[in-house]
């Protein structure tokens, strides 16, 4: 777990008004909420940017400095305009070092260039998800899930049901029920394959068997 910093001030002033007049000004709105009332804050538009240059700073446990008060949070959301390199709001939550957390880390792939369903099979690696939502406390917060797929074979998948997990951490969807057999990441199998091969007959023989039927119909 890395510690990274952010500042930030008070806002007193709500609303989209205020807002925009914020924005005009090189800030953007935020809240800090979580172990005590909501805080409305306001950050500086351009010292976000660099620090989200950073990928560490989205799974982080972050030290927010408040006019001098430093609080630990982590970044739960953030909103973009869907045009323009701009940050229109922030969320953060405080943490509570005796509490889950929930937070979205990275998945970082162990061993792709070894990987045999590449090496031998020919196969191609595809990353199914980017990243996982982990319950864990603070202290046990990875930097990312690691998935080594050395032994991964041309044809075969990792369900996120079957992830090696720190000691401490916890996939979120499996915790309120989600299906285990979901694939994290697959090495698919090359074109021309006997499993292609046997694909496209079988769709084959599904529209011989479609055109039949219609021929039939149509004479009787």
């Amino acid at each position: 777990m890395e510690n990274l910093r952010i500042k930030a001030e008070n806002r007193i002033e709500i609303g989209k008004g205020p807002s925009r007049r914020l924005r005009r000004s090189g800030y953007f709105p935020g809240i800090v909420y979580g172990n005590g009332e909501p805080q409305k804050i306001k950050i500086n538009h351009n010292n976000m940017l660099r620090s989200l240059q950073d990928p560490k700073f989205y799974s982080n446990i972050l030290t927010l400095e408040i006019e001098s008060i430093e609080e630990k949070v982590f970044l739960k959301s953030l909103s973009r305009h869907p045009a323009k390199k701009q940050i229109l709001h922030a969320d953060f939550q405080r943490v509570n070092e005796d509490a889950e957390i929930s937070i979205k880390v990275p998945i970082k792939l162990i061993n792709e260039d070894k990987c045999i369903g590449v090496r031998m099979g020919g196969g191609v690696v595809s990353r199914l998800l980017n990243e996982v939502e982990i319950l864990c406390l603070p202290k046990n917060l990875p930097v990312s899930i690691d998935i080594d797929i050395e032994s991964i074979e041309a044809g075969q998948s990792v369900p996120i049901g079957e992830l090696n997990l720190p000691e401490g951490v916890r996939i979120a969807a499996l915790a309120k029920g989600g299906d285990p057999s979901i694939s994290v990441v697959r090495v698919s199998m090359p074109k021309g394959t006997m499993e292609d091969e046997d694909t496209e007959i079988t769709s084959a023989d599904d529209s011989v068997e479609d055109s039949q039927e219609g021929d039939n119909s149509e004479s009787g």
